[in-house]
């Protein structure tokens, strides 16, 4: 064998004198390179590869292809194919030039490129591959998607977060969607996954880019996401050989040691390798180290090390596929010679592809140079190009076509990959503390919450969706002891550490951030939430006085709301650590949480939707403001028990001063039906305190020997009892000029006038009781026939407060809404909201004389102080939902379950309908013929009401939907409803069915 050692000195100071003067090459003479490496890659092609697949074999077309490829290249343009150059679509005309020069002149083999655009990036790759002679490579760092270079690109979760998943058909998934963006975007190598074992928490460059500390997790996590993007046709490159995990040097900066025995080495380090080789890794990245156990040279950059390169890797390991250095520009090896002379090393110690040179024309001289004192073969120079060409001809280089850049943005950030994102959340977000079983808060009615942020990033998404769960309050103050006066009367304080999701920034927690948490947990019930990397929790000592202390791993918005789904219960906790924290947490730890059936919050894809079709939903709700139907509107979507669509629209009045948000306050109208006065009366029903058969005789007295005595429950509540469709009760307390009776009413409160139904108007509070004796008085139909009406529930209403004593406002919260976290939710909601949060429903110029803003639009309601069995809730779309989704199981929320199956099933069914009526026990059910309140796409055991001020809550047990439309339609005036000529609602609604992919 060929060597070059003592016996070329002389002719290696020539080869340097020369170049030094011939080429124009800047030398460091301090650092000039004696080798003593062969001249050629010996035997590489018997190496002993049993363990590893063939799967850098070509068919002979392929072979013909690479051979006459590689035969017309000139030296110099063989050469060329060894560089794959820096390249940017940020950057200016000069540079662009600069790479079109380099194609032209030197033909070099490919491009890296870095930051800028996937738009332009793509311009610039069909423009340097039409003026390429050769194909070009067109590579990415996409260790996280293509967001970790490109603008306007999706980024998937860091390795750390991955690495807490124990899914990894996940991990796969991830890779896929990668391989399939890399590859629309015309590139044929990701430069990942990290193999590295990241055993040294203070690793500056790797850290949260490893899948963890622990060897078998990392290999696992990195075969998982190589299959994925290789699935593709894209190449993954695993990096940085031979191991970067245990430093503490930036590789950009200087040259980090690495002190482990090559014992170790083999044992931890190459363990991914190995076993990636067997499932048929594409490439691997050379790290810029120094190994002494490797490498005896002092201060010897692995990637231009012989004994690293082609000893170990190729030799020992049996690698076969493409071996690309690291960035040749990196301070790590950059400063340890000239560029050329750092180029020709690199190839002489084994590598195939030299990544971003400096100087590549320069590079090129000297490798001539070289070739002429025969510093290296033919053979060696075809065994590095002609493995390039195969690589092209395996990616379909031979055919290139150009990229399409239509569609291009819409391709990358397809509805998928937030789906995916999701996903791997719910499985990532680890508890690593649960004392007394903080986690999943439950009881929301015995709680008060807060929440307190530390850190220095955003958290709105995590406070916005904490409170769609429960009533949660936002505290702060600079002075700790002012913070704890204030958090004294909370059960439970959420501390949310917020830190950036930019890369490599420091995430640590300071001091005064420790000690705050240290004061808060000492003196308050608390639940740490740490959006950042798990290794920032390294400077607390000690975690005795935490509660519950969740790891969600980064700060991304879909982190934030299933981290709260998680607090909430509406996910378990399934993540494991893959690093360990001190001696406090270990790699694996990670305790398992209750999963309770409250609504969560996902895509439309994650539940069999299509978020296409749904974005649909968009155009009718415009269409509706647009033609002043209503000036804003509120809708929500959720299926098999996730919110897949919650926007509002439009403004609360048609000044377009305040834009409807999610969390508005509506005017339900007639939905109170259903979310107040039905869920206590099926309680009394499930308690068999009445049965279908109970007379109004026996459940009021006052009715007693009325005419309605002997109409039974079932009947009552079906609208089949014949009562009217309602009473004018207000023409009862109007005097001759048709204005409020003095007698009825005063403009400021006082005894016996209490109940307020709008500015300066206050009713008297015996007034109910003329309200029932007026219903008591009123015909019934003579026919026994289907008819509305709303007196069933003003009934109802007046039956419950004597049985139990309490006003229905005061019954629903304390039955329902507080356990539901229905904390928008009230009956008079000026009494507990801001009137900002509430659009007005109408200008009342018939009784009131006034805008109605805060106040119950329907006058009986109003006449009753505005709590009746019929009318008189304010809620949002989100609360309504949790009634619904309640319904939807059966009695059960939250697995707490407040009336059995049998009841709902027994209210949830159609009595009458062979006589034509389709109504339920208190629910509308979908029209027996053409006109009815569904799309008519509804399953019949669907349920649900609808409301004068423009309102609908419908939920299907076959199709597990739940739907909510909320609007005031009647404002300024009720007049003409348009949005039910129309069919707004119901034309939502059939867009909602036509989403359905199964």
């Amino acid at each position: 064998m060929k060597k070059i050692g003592i016996k070329i000195v002389f002719f290696y100071v020539l080869f340097i004198f020369v170049a030094a003067g011939c080429v124009g090459t800047k030398v460091n003479k301090d650092k000039t390179i004696v080798t003593n490496i062969p001249s050629k890659i010996e035997n590489l092609d018997s190496i002993n590869t049993s363990n590893t697949p063939h799967l850098f074999e070509l068919s002979p077309p392929g072979n013909k292809w690479v051979d006459s490829v590689y035969s017309a290249m000139t030296l110099k343009e063989k050469l060329g194919q060894l560089f794959m150059v820096a390249a940017y679509s940020n950057k200016d005309s000069a540079h662009i030039k600069a790479i079109d020069k380099l194609i032209l002149d030197h033909n070099i083999g490919g491009l890296i490129f870095f930051q800028g655009g996937p738009q332009r990036q793509a311009k610039l790759t069909n423009r340097y591959q039409s003026k390429s002679k050769t194909p070009l490579f067109i590579g990415n760092d996409a260790e996280w998607g293509l967001g970790m270079r490109l603008d306007s690109t999706y980024s998937y979760p860091w390795n750390m977060t991955l690495g807490a998943i124990q899914d990894m058909k996940l991990l796969e998934k991830v890779g896929i969607q990668i391989g399939q963006q890399s590859k629309r975007m015309g590139l044929q190598f990701n430069f990942a996954p990290v193999l590295d074992i990241n055993s040294n928490p203070k690793n500056p460059i790797i850290g949260f880019r490893s899948f963890g500390e622990d060897k078998f997790k990392v290999t696992e996590r990195a075969i998982a996401v190589m299959k994925g993007v290789q699935s593709q046709g894209v190449f993954s490159t695993g990096k940085h050989f031979p191991g970067h995990g245990d430093t503490e040097t930036d590789s950009h900066k200087r040259l980090p040691t690495i002190n482990s025995s090559k014992e170790r080495l083999s044992n931890v380090e190459f363990y991914p390798y190995q076993k990636m080789f067997h499932e048929g890794l594409s490439s691997v990245m050379v790290a810029h180290l120094n190994v002494p156990s490797l490498e005896s040279r002092p201060n010897f950059p692995s990637s231009i090390s012989y004994n690293v390169v082609t000893d170990i890797l190729q030799k020992e390991l049996g690698f076969q596929g493409l071996i690309f250095t690291d960035a040749l520009n990196m301070k790590s090896v950059s400063n340890f010679n000239s560029p050329s002379e750092i180029n020709f090393e690199a190839f002489m110690a084994g590598n195939d592809v030299l990544l971003f040179p400096e100087n590549v024309p320069a590079a090129i001289d000297k490798f001539i140079l070289a070739y002429s004192l025969n510093l290296f073969t033919d053979e060696r120079l075809a065994h590095s190009v002609k493995k390039i060409l195969k690589f092209k001809y395996k990616a379909g280089l031979n055919s290139y076509k150009p990229i399409a850049t239509e569609n291009l943005h819409k391709d990358l950030n397809a509805v998928e990959n937030d789906a995916l994102q999701y996903e791997l959340y719910e499985n990532a977000i680890t508890v690593l503390k649960n004392t007394g079983t903080v986690l999943p808060i439950k009881n929301l009615d015995k709680q008060k919450i807060a929440y307190v942020k530390i850190g220095d990033d955003n958290n709105d998404a995590f406070v916005s969706t904490l409170k769609k769960y429960a009533e949660v309050t936002v505290i702060s103050d600079t002075n700790l002891d002012s913070l704890q006066v204030k958090l004294k009367d909370f059960t439970t304080v959420i501390i949310g550490y917020h830190k950036s999701d930019v890369a490599f920034r420091n995430d640590d927690l300071k001091t005064n951030e420790i000690f705050k948490i240290n004061f808060l947990a000492k003196n308050n019930n608390v639940i740490l939430n740490v959006f950042a990397k798990p290794y920032s929790l390294l400077p607390i000592t000690n975690f005795d006085d935490i509660e519950g202390l969740v790891v969600s791993y980064q700060n991304s918005y879909i982190a934030q709301v299933v981290s709260a789904e998680l607090i909430f219960g509406s996910i378990a906790a399934k993540g494991k650590l893959p690093v360990s924290i001190n001696n406090n947490f270990k790699v694996n730890d990670g305790l398992s949480t209750e999963k309770l059936n409250r609504l969560g919050f996902t895509t439309p894809e994650n539940v069999g939707m299509n978020s296409a079709i749904l974005s649909k939903i968009d155009g009718i709700a415009n269409k509706a403001i647009n033609a002043k139907m209503t000036p804003g509107i509120q809708v929500l979507v959720a299926r098999k028990g996730k919110v897949i669509y919650q926007k509002s629209f439009g403004h609360h009045t048609y000044d377009k001063t305040i834009k409807v948000q999610n969390s508005d306050i509506y005017d339900v109208a007639s939905l109170t039906k259903i979310l107040a006065t039905l869920p206590n009366v099926m309680l009394l029903y499930d308690q068999q305190k009445i049965n279908l058969e109970t007379t109004l005789g026996t459940m009021a007295p006052i009715f007693k020997d009325s005419n309605k005595a002997n109409i039974n429950f079932k009947d009552l509540l079906s609208h089949y009892a014949g009562l009217a469709a309602g009473i004018p009760f207000y023409k009862a307390v109007m005097d001759k000029s048709k204005l409020p009776s003095e007698v009825y009413f005063r403009k400021v409160e006082e005894q016996g006038f209490s109940k307020k139904l709008g500015d300066s108007l206050y009713i008297r509070n015996d007034f109910s009781d003329t309200i029932m004796k007026m219903i008591v008085d009123s015909k019934l139909s003579v026919k026994k026939e289907y008819k509305y009406s709303d007196l069933t529930f003003m009934i109802l209403k007046d039956y419950l407060e004597k049985t139990t004593g309490k006003t229905l406002d005061v019954l629903i919260q304390e039955n329902f809404y507080r356990s539901l976290g229905m904390n928008n939710s009230s009956y008079n909601p000026l009494t507990k909201f801001d009137k900002r949060r509430i659009p007005p429903t109408e200008t009342d110029t018939y009784f009131r004389n006034q805008l109605l803003h805060g106040y119950v639009n329907d006058l009986s309601a109003a006449l009753e102080g505005g709590v009746s069995g019929h009318a008189g809730v304010f809620s949002n779309a989100m609360d309504v939902a949790k009634l619904m989704e309640l319904y939807l199981q059966k009695g059960n929320y939250g697995y707490q379950q407040y009336f059995s199956e049998k009841t709902f099933d027994d209210f949830n069914t159609c009595y009458f309908c062979a006589a034509g009526n389709r109504r339920g026990v208190g629910f509308d059910k979908p029209q027996l013929g053409v006109e009815g309140p569904t799309c008519g796409c509804a399953s019949m055991t669907s349920f649900g009401h609808t409301g004068y001020t423009g309102t609908m809550a419908w939920a299907d047990p076959e199709t597990q939907i739940v739907y909510v439309f909320l609007s005031n339609r009647t404002f300024p005036i009720a007049g003409e409803n348009r949005l039910s000529k129309e069919n707004i609602r119901e034309d939502i609604q059939k867009v909602i069915y036509e989403a359905i992919i199964n």
